[in-house]
C-alpha cells in the first residue's frame, strides 16, 4: 500500500477509473494491501511554526504502519520533503537533505520506528513553506506520505517606537515580529550594543533623559539573533558647557591662544564667545593670534539650541608682557631748592607686576615705585633713571635730571702769580665759588686803613703795573639767584723790586753828596754876610716851615738868649736827572732878607716809580747864627740836618 495516505488512495482510484476498471477489480486491489488504511499515518506537531530568521527550527512527527508478528514491516527509509506531490520527472519524492538550497542545514533525528525530527538551521524567509514526512518499508507498496505537513513561517525582529523624544518625556519601544513566535518568549533589550533589560516585547522608558538616547535592538532570550538597531534621539538643551585653553600654562605676549568650548546638546548647539559682556566671536573655537595685553580679560562661552541656552564658567586670559611705557615724574614740579624734599615716581605697565629700582648714573640708589630725597643738597644733583623689571625683561626710563639750586658756597680768593709780588707786574685776583645757578655777579672789596672799602666787579680783578699802594686786604662776594656769600680777606703784599732799591740807594748817595756841597756853599756865603748878620739879629726873627730859632741882636738881651744859639733853617732841593745834560743839583736862591737857605733834592726813576704828588725830596738844614758884632769867636755850628729821600 502506498504510504501517501488518503491522497495517495485518491490518486490510485483516479488512475483506475481512467483505466475503466470494474468495481470488483477495485475491491481486489484495496483488499490486496497488507493492512487497512487506518493502520497507516503521520502526525505532525506543531502543525505550524513561527521561527526567527537565522534560527534553527525543529519539526517533529510520529508515524505508524501495520504491525504483524509473522511478517512485520520494517522502515527502511525515512525523510522529509518540501513537496506535497511528486514533482514531474521524479519517481520518488526528493529528500530535503539532498537539495542544494538546504545543503548543510538539514539534520534528521529519530528511531526509524515511529518518530522523526527535522532540524533546519539558519532559516531564512525562503524557507517559509510546509514540510512533509515520508517513510518506505521493506514490503512492496509499503510506503507512506504524511499529508498536512508542518507550516514554517520565518520572521525577523523589528523595534518600533518614536525616533525622537524631548528630555523628560515617556517612550515605549516594541519588539515586533511578522508572526507569533511559537513559544512564550522572553525578550532582551540592548542599547548601543549593551544589554540593558530582559522583559516582555515592550520596553517602557519613563522620564527620558539624554542618557537614554542611543541605538536600540531586541532579541529573544536564548537566541543571539538581534533585531536591526533603531536610534532613539533625545532632544535636550545644552548641558555641561566648559572652556579649555590651548596651549596650557603661561600666555606670553605675541603667542597664539585657542579657546575651545565643549557642550552637550541635542540638536547640536551653537557657540558664542564673550569678553566681559561684549560678543567677540562665534563657533566652537576662538583663536587669538599674536596675542597682546589688550586681550587679557575674562572670557565665557554661550551654548544654545532650540531647547535652551547656558553659559560656561568664566575663564581668565592673563597675558604676560614685559614692562611698557616706563616714565618718571618729579614732585613738586618746578625749581628744586637746596633743603627741600623731592619725590621721584616711576610709572610702568607690565605683567607680571613690575618691580622698580632707581639709579643715579650707573649706581643703584633705591628700590620701589617712589624715591624720596629729604633735605636735598647739591650732592643729589645728577641724572636719574628708573628700571622697571619683571621676569620677562628689564626696561629703563628716560633719564631725568635733578638740578638742585643753592647759593654760592666755598667762596675763596686766589692770587696769581703766587709767591712774592714785586712792583710793576700784572697781578690777577680770582674769585672762586660753587653755586647753582652759576654765580652771576662777583664784587671785590679792598679794606682801607681808615676802615673804608673800595669796590670793583668781575670774577677776576686785574692790577696792571702794581705798586706798593695796591698792597692790602681784598675780599670778594659771589651772588646768584639763591643768595650771596663773601670770601675771607686775602692779603696782597707788594715788595720793592731790586731796581727800585738800587735807584733808592743811588739817590741817597747822590743826595748826600749834593747836600755836603750845599753846606759848603752856604758856609762861604755865611761868612760874606757876617757883617750884615748883625743888623739882621736886631730884627724880629721869622719862623719858617715850623722851624723857629730866636735870633737876638747884639745889643738886646731881653730874654737872655745867647746869640750864638740862634739857629737858621736851610732847605736844599736836589734833583738827580737820569738823562744826560740835566742839572745834577738845583739849589734855590736865598731870600735876601732871610738868613735861611734850603735845597730840594729829587732822584728821577721814570721806569719804576710813577710821578705823584710826593715826588719832591726835602732836606732840612739848621744853622746857629750869631750877631755880627763883638763875637769873640765863631760858635760851634750846631746845624740840624733833615733829609727825606723818596
Amino acid at each position: 500500500m502506498d504510504g501517501r495516505g488518503k491522497s495517495s488512495t485518491k490518486v490510485s482510484v483516479m488512475i483506475l477509473l481512467r483505466m475503466r476498471l470494474t468495481v470488483p477489480l477495485l475491491i481486489m486491489i484495496f483488499s490486496s494491501g497488507v493492512g487497512a488504511q487506518s493502520d497507516w499515518g503521520v502526525t505532525y506537531y506543531p502543525e505550524s511554526i513561527c521561527a526567527l530568521k537565522g534560527s534553527t527550527v525543529n519539526m517533529s512527527c510520529t508515524y505508524k504502519y501495520p504491525t504483524s508478528s509473522t511478517n512485520p514491516y520494517i522502515v527502511q527509509t525515512a525523510f522529509w520533503t518540501k513537496y506535497d506531490r511528486l514533482p514531474p520527472g521524479f519517481s520518488e519524492f526528493p529528500d530535503l537533505s539532498t537539495e542544494s538550497e538546504y545543503e548543510g542545514r538539514v539534520q534528521y533525528f529519530g528511531n526509524k520506528i515511529n518518530y522523526s525530527i527535522l532540524s533546519l538551521s539558519n532559516v531564512t524567509e525562503n524557507d517559509q513553506r510546509k514540510y512533509y514526512f515520508r517513510f518506505i518499508t521493506n514490503k512492496p507498496g509499503g510506503k507512506w506520505w504524511g499529508a498536512g505537513g508542518i507550516a514554517l513561517s520565518v520572521t525577523g525582529l523589528q523595534v518600533e517606537g518614536p525616533e525622537t523624544v524631548i528630555e523628560g518625556g515617556r517612550v515605549t519601544l516594541t519588539c515586533k515580529t511578522t508572526c507569533n513566535l511559537t513559544s512564550n518568549s522572553t525578550y532582551t533589550w540592548y542599547r548601543n550594543g549593551l544589554y540593558i533589560d530582559s522583559s516582555t516585547k515592550q520596553l517602557n522608558l519613563q522620564s527620558v533623559s539624554r542618557e537614554d538616547a542611543g541605538r536600540y535592538s531586541c532579541a529573544v532570550l536564548g537566541q543571539d539573533l538581534r533585531s536591526p538597531e533603531v536610534t532613539l534621539n533625545v532632544l535636550y538643551g545644552p548641558k555641561s558647557v566648559s572652556v579649555s585653553i590651548s596651549p596650557s600654562g603661561e600666555i606670553v605676549e605675541g603667542s597664539s591662544v585657542t579657546l575651545t568650548c565643549s557642550s552637550e546638546g541635542n540638536p547640536p548647539v551653537k557657540y558664542t564667545w564673550y569678553k566681559g559682556s561684549s560678543s567677540v566671536s562665534t563657533g566652537k573655537t576662538f583663536t587669538l593670534n599674536n596675542i597682546s595685553s589688550v586681550n587679557s580679560g575674562e572670557y565665557k562661552c554661550n551654548s544654545s539650541n532650540d531647547y535652551g541656552q547656558i553659559s560656561s564658567a568664566t575663564v581668565t586670559l592673563n597675558v604676560l608682557y614685559p614692562p611698557k611705557s616706563v616714565s618718571v615724574s618729579i614732585s613738586p614740579s618746578g625749581e628744586i631748592v637746596e633743603g627741600s624734599s623731592v619725590t621721584l615716581t616711576c610709572s610702568s605697565d607690565g605683567n607680571p607686576p613690575v618691580v622698580y629700582t632707581w639709579y643715579k648714573g650707573s649706581t643703584l640708589v633705591a628700590a620701589g615705585k617712589n624715591f624720596t630725597i629729604n633735605n636735598i643738597s647739591p650732592v643729589n644733583s645728577g641724572e636719574y633713571k628708573c628700571r622697571s623689571s619683571n621676569k620677562l625683561k628689564d626696561i629703563n626710563s628716560d633719564i631725568v635730571t635733578l638740578n638742585v639750586l643753592y647759593p654760592p658756597k666755598s667762596v675763596s680768593v686766589s692770587i696769581s702769580p703766587s709767591g712774592q709780588i714785586e712792583e710793576g707786574i700784572l697781578v690777577n685776583l680770582t674769585c672762586s665759588s660753587d653755586g647753582n645757578p652759576p654765580v652771576q655777579n662777583y664784587t671785590w672789596f679792598k679794606k682801607e686803613d681808615k676802615g673804608g672799602l673800595q669796590k670793583w666787579t668781575g670774577q677776576i680783578y686785574s692790577i696792571t703795573n702794581i705798586n706798593s699802594k695796591d698792597s692790602g686786604e681784598y675780599q670778594c662776594m659771589a651772588t646768584n639767584t639763591q643768595g650771596s656769600q663773601s670770601s675771607e680777606y686775602k692779603t696782597l703784599t707788594v715788595s720793592l723790586s731790586m731796581e727800585t732799591i738800587l735807584y733808592a740807594v743811588l739817590g741817597v748817595g747822590t743826595g748826600s753828596a749834593c747836600f755836603f756841597v750845599i753846606i759848603a756853599v752856604l758856609c762861604l756865603r755865611k761868612k760874606r754876610r757876617m757883617k750884615d748878620a748883625k743888623d739882621a739879629v736886631e730884627q724880629k726873627q721869622e719862623h719858617i716851615y715850623n722851624n723857629e730859632a730866636a735870633i737876638s741882636s747884639a745889643g738886646k738881651t731881653t730874654h737872655g738868649t745867647d746869640p750864638s744859639n740862634q739857629d737858621g733853617i736851610h732847605y736844599a732841593s736836589i734833583k738827580h736827572p737820569r738823562k744826560a745834560g740835566s742839572p745834577a743839583v738845583k739849589v734855590s736862591s736865598p731870600v735876601t732878607d732871610e738868613k735861611v737857605e734850603y735845597a730840594s733834592v729829587q732822584h728821577r726813576r721814570d721806569e719804576v716809580v710813577e710821578k705823584n704828588e710826593d715826588g719832591l725830596q726835602y732836606s732840612s738844614l739848621q744853622f746857629t747864627q750869631t750877631g755880627a758884632s763883638d763875637r769873640p769867636a765863631p760858635p760851634e755850628d750846631t746845624t740840624v740836618i733833615y733829609s727825606s729821600v723818596k
